[in-house]
């Protein structure tokens, strides 16, 4: 982007005619029409009034290419991973922070020639590797102040493996807080942090509550395309994600119901009277114990809310009357054996 495009450019951002930069400024209208054609540049003296004026920094102004796009970005990268497998670590660096200095403003570029750098060093013989820290993570660094989420991120991960990899714990905790609480991605890398500090039941809590809430979403996931069959009749499919959530289930030690229950469903649709029994029967049995899971030693770090008294009785009750449903389970009503199921 030439000078006269980006005066231009937030000079409209301003909301400004120009006319009024001209007044500004003191020069004509015409001057700044031939600025923007790109016909002439504005005098040396008058580069810093002009960024003032448009409430932009002189390097700005003066950076033909403020921004690259995300086509532009990537065709350097992959200039960068070529010279890397071809070229001396420190000529790829130099061209590196050329690249940097010519693009001052690319904050994708920085971050992501940054962690390539770093990560080419770590998997290479790089003489004297340390003498390249400053300026990689004063890059990284950069990267957290962006707009953009994904680079934030990227840097901040970047910034917590760096640290950790020094066994300067304390320091990489603090990129921690680049990401989200709800970010599973924190509460794996706090999780490793304190093992590597040596805490570690607080280590082990963290690894099985990110366990125990991975395999819920999982188990969400895998019951929506459960249902997306259903709603599509395709049966056999059905059937098939039907086996792996009772694998999951299995797996985590979720218990017998959550093993089931989602195959009643499926019973139903297909008027099989005798699983729909079965089913029924196991599922009356399993749901008293419905929090067993909280006893099985793949969660023995956590700390489950106590259930009240008398909770399994009340989902079992709460079962019953969905067993009940006469729209539902029409097709059954004339069945003995049901009809002593549900009494």
């Amino acid at each position: 982007m030439r000078i006269g495009e980006i005066i231009r450019k937030y000079r409209k951002e301003q909301e400004m005619t120009q006319e009024q930069l001209a007044k500004l400024l003191g020069v004509t209208a015409s001057a700044v029409n031939k600025w923007e054609r790109g016909s002439a540049c504005p005098d040396i003296s008058l580069l810093a009034p002009v960024a003032r004026a448009l409430s932009i920094t002189l390097d700005t102004l003066l950076a033909y290419h403020e921004r690259l796009s995300e086509e532009e970005v990537n065709e350097i990268l992959k200039e960068l991973k070529v010279r890397m497998e071809k070229e001396p670590y420190q000529e790829v660096f130099g061209w590196v922070q050329d690249k940097i200095y010519t693009f001052p403003n690319s904050e994708a570029l920085i971050v992501q020639a940054s962690v390539m750098l770093n990560a080419h060093r770590i998997v290479s013989e790089v003489p004297d590797a340390k003498q390249y820290d400053e300026q990689i993570l004063a890059w990284m660094e950069r990267g957290l102040q962006s707009r953009d989420e994904k680079l934030r991120l990227m840097a901040a991960e970047a910034l917590y493996t760096f640290y950790l990899s020094r066994q300067a714990y304390e320091k990489a905790g603090e990129y921690l807080q680049y990401f989200s609480d709800q970010n599973p991605e924190k509460q794996y890398r706090q999780a490793a942090l304190y093992g590597r500090k040596g805490q570690t039941e607080e280590a082990y809590r963290t690894y099985e509550e990110l366990l125990y809430h991975e395999q819920n979403r999982v188990m969400m996931i895998l019951n929506g395309i459960y249902m997306l069959h259903l709603q599509e009749k395709d049966l056999a499919q059905a059937h098939y994600i039907a086996d792996k959530i009772e694998q999951m289930a299995g797996s985590f030690e979720m218990g017998r119901y959550y093993e089931v229950c989602h195959r009643l469903e499926l019973a139903v649709q297909e008027k099989d009277k005798e699983l729909c029994i079965e089913l029924a029967k196991e599922m009356l049995c399993a749901i008293q114990d419905i929090c067993g899971f909280t006893r099985s030693s793949l969660y023995s770090h956590m700390t489950f809310q106590k259930m009240e008294e008398g909770y399994g009785e009340t989902m079992r009750e709460g079962l019953l009357a969905c067993l009940r449903d006469e729209e539902t389970f029409q097709f059954m009503e004339e069945d003995e054996r049901w009809k002593q199921v549900i009494a």
